[in-house]
């Protein structure tokens, strides 16, 4: 079994390697500057890696992309392993990475959320303090309380 920094630095290898590919050397145009190449992860006996990556398009750019890549996983791992120089080549799985779904996701709750504090600030922007601006006793006016006489007796 590899340690995690041979795992890592294979890792980081394929991310370069794959990206590079993807860039110069595979003519699919359904890859072309639509994938992106956003992380790597190695298991730790080197035998398997999974790319993650995502596509700028709508779904069915991200659909054919997926179809593209799958269409190139030997000649993408053919190039992890001249690349590499390790016994056995990693086999590649192509993961697409769900990263823009949820910082989009963030933005929109971020927006209602900001919105739902204009309200509340519009709301609240003409309202008095329930107790008032001071809703504290002062010491001097505990002294005035016990002067005045309660109403029972």
């Amino acid at each position: 079994m590899a340690d995690n920094a041979r795992a890592k630095r294979l890792a980081d290898l394929i991310r370069e390697v794959v990206a590079e590919k993807l860039h110069r050397g595979i003519k699919d145009p359904r890859l072309g500057t639509h994938v992106t190449v956003t992380d790597t992860r190695v298991t730790g006996d080197l035998r398997e890696a999974t790319v993650f990556y995502t596509v700028y398009g709508d779904d069915e750019v991200r659909k054919a992309a997926a179809a593209g890549l799958e269409s190139a996983k030997g000649v993408l791992r053919t190039a992890v392993g001249a690349a590499a120089g390790v016994k056995h080549t990693p086999s590649l799985t192509f993961v697409a990475d769900a990263l823009p779904e949820n910082a989009r996701t963030i933005d929109d709750l971020l927006a209602r959320a900001k919105a739902s504090d204009e309200e509340v600030r519009k709301a609240s922007s003409g309202a008095d303090y329930a107790g008032g601006a001071d809703p504290y006793r002062k010491p001097g006016e505990d002294q005035q309380d016990e002067d005045q006489p309660d109403e029972d007796e």
